[in-house]
């Protein structure tokens, strides 16, 4: 059949039209425009503590933070967590923790995580205990003190009132969380079987929950939440726990599945939480795939001897002998516990936290979008969904 110029030009426009259309339908994640996120307050543990810990209950000790500050700044490692890279990636200064007083600004936001921190209330804690007594309704708690005081600061005036976040930023600032390691470490500590702090998850899951609406109820708007990591790939468990079952790269197999147990339900709780809270934006980031490929894959990313301590000392994993930074006796001879030559081609750090070379990794891989729900990248995790 032949059509005439006049045809052949029309259904070529309404071809070009219908492209146009579904292009514009299909890929619409072309079109967001970056978050303006002002400030950054997180949530957490270890994992993203800045400060929090060591400005309160005791401060971690050479050789922390040598790489990058050059001396111990409060972080447990040897230079920046992934938190450090988010707020450098927004154009912000590192998050002073809450708890510290000394040279403070919250300006671009605050850090309430400390070393130790669980979701649910512990039932041991430091420094009698292991964990730390600021969990997360505690940081919740002082978020609200944060958010109310602060205002009261800007508008009495004087030498702090620039050093607090101005109102607006609360309901567009991203409010980070990485917790819930130390909720299985406390099961796994407390003599508690694999199975039943499996059985516990569900509880530490609604305890989440909880504090999420909370702060969204406070004006929250845009949260970045990280699942937990392999924690049995760590030293810590691996030294602790001797009889478990390895994987096919050395890790505790059993003590992932749990944390992979939590992170499907944690997961499953944002689905809800996107339901019960229409106007807030919650990207699920999958902190646990990346870091297993450091232990899967080391040489591909330019890593070596992912399961073994770079600061520690004792053992297979070089951990259990003595801390990182600790002086120890070892046949009447007083020896340093300090870290290997080369932390940047390491994965761990101490036995229990990551080195800076890590984050940065993990970090690069994360912001990206790529291991999201919804796959945004970072700088656009304001937006709820595809439009």
């Amino acid at each position: 059949m032949k059509y005439s110029p006049r045809v052949v030009i029309s259904l070529f426009c309404s071809y070009m039209l219908i492209l146009h259309i579904t292009s514009s339908t299909v890929s619409p994640a072309l079109a967001l425009k970056d978050c303006e996120f002002p400030a950054i307050f997180n949530f957490g543990d270890s994992n993203s503590d800045t400060g929090g810990l060591a400005a309160s209950l005791g401060p971690p000790t050479t050789p922390y933070g040598e790489t990058y500050f050059h001396m111990p700044v409060g972080r447990f490692s040897d230079g920046r967590l992934i938190i450090d890279f988010i707020a450098q990636s927004l154009g912000h200064p590192y998050l002073s923790a809450y708890l510290d007083s000394l040279g403070t600004n919250f300006s671009h936001g605050a850090n309430f995580a400390t070393a130790a921190s669980t979701i649910r209330l512990p039932d041991h804690i430091l420094p009698a205990g292991g964990f730390s007594p600021f969990y997360l309704d505690i940081q919740y708690g002082q978020f609200l003190q944060l958010k109310f005081r602060s205002q009261l600061i800007r508008h009495r005036g004087g030498i702090f009132a620039s050093l607090m976040p101005k109102e607006d930023y609360f309901s567009k600032a991203l409010y980070t969380f990485d917790i819930g390691q130390n909720d299985l470490g406390e099961g796994f500590f407390g003599n508690m079987t694999v199975q039943e702090v499996n059985a516990s998850v569900p509880d530490i899951i609604t305890g989440f929950s909880t504090n999420i609406k909370k702060i969204y109820d406070l004006g929250a708007r845009s949260f970045w939440i990280h699942n937990t990591g392999p924690i049995g790939c760590l030293p810590y468990i691996l030294v602790t726990f001797p009889s478990a079952q390895k994987d096919e790269v050395g890790c505790a197999k059993a003590y992932n599945e749990v944390a992979q147990h939590f992170n499907h339900e944690l997961k499953q709780a944002i689905v809800q939480l996107r339901k019960d809270l229409p106007l807030g934006a919650f990207t699920y980031v999958d902190v646990y795939s990346v870091k297993y490929s450091l232990f899967k894959e080391p040489e591909k990313h330019g890593f070596e001897l992912p399961l073994i301590a770079c600061c520690g000392y004792g053992g297979k994993y070089n951990y259990g002998g003595g801390g990182c930074g600790a002086t120890i006796t070892v046949n009447g001879s007083q020896i340093f516990v300090g870290s290997c030559k080369n932390p940047s081609a390491r994965v761990n750090w101490d036995g229990i936290h990551y080195t800076e070379a890590a984050a940065k990794f993990v970090f690069d891989k994360i912001s990206t979008g790529a291991y999201s729900d919804p796959p945004l990248p970072l700088k656009e995790a304001c937006h709820r969904s595809f439009k």
